[in-house]
C-alpha cells in the first residue's frame, strides 16, 4: 500500500497551488546551496583531519637520552580529569 503516482501528481498540484512556481524555484535553489555548502564543509573538514593525522603519524618522538622512536600518535579519553 504505497503512495501511487496520482496520488503525488495531487500532491504536487496542491504545493504548486499554495506556494507558486516562483517562490518554490527559490526554495530549490536555497535547498541545493546549501547542500553544496554542507558538502563543502564536510570535505574541507576531512581534509583537514587527514593533514593533521599525516603530520602527527610523520612526527618522531624522541626519549630524553637522544634516542629516536618512531612515533603514532592516537586520541585517548582521560577518564582521571572527571
Amino acid at each position: 500500500m504505497g503512495i501511487s503516482i496520482w496520488q503525488l501528481v495531487i500532491i504536487l498540484g496542491i504545493v504548486v497551488l499554495l506556494f507558486g512556481t516562483k517562490k518554490l524555484r527559490n526554495i530549490g535553489g536555497d535547498l541545493g546551496n546549501a547542500i553544496k555548502g554542507f558538502k563543502k564543509a564536510v570535505k574541507t573538514g576531512e581534509d583537514e583531519a587527514d593533514a593533521a593525522k599525516g603530520a602527527a603519524n610523520e612526527q618522531i618522538a624522541q626519549k630524553e637520552d637522544g634516542r629516536v622512536i618512531d612515533a603514532e600518535v592516537s586520541k585517548e579519553k582521560d577518564d582521571s580529569k572527571s
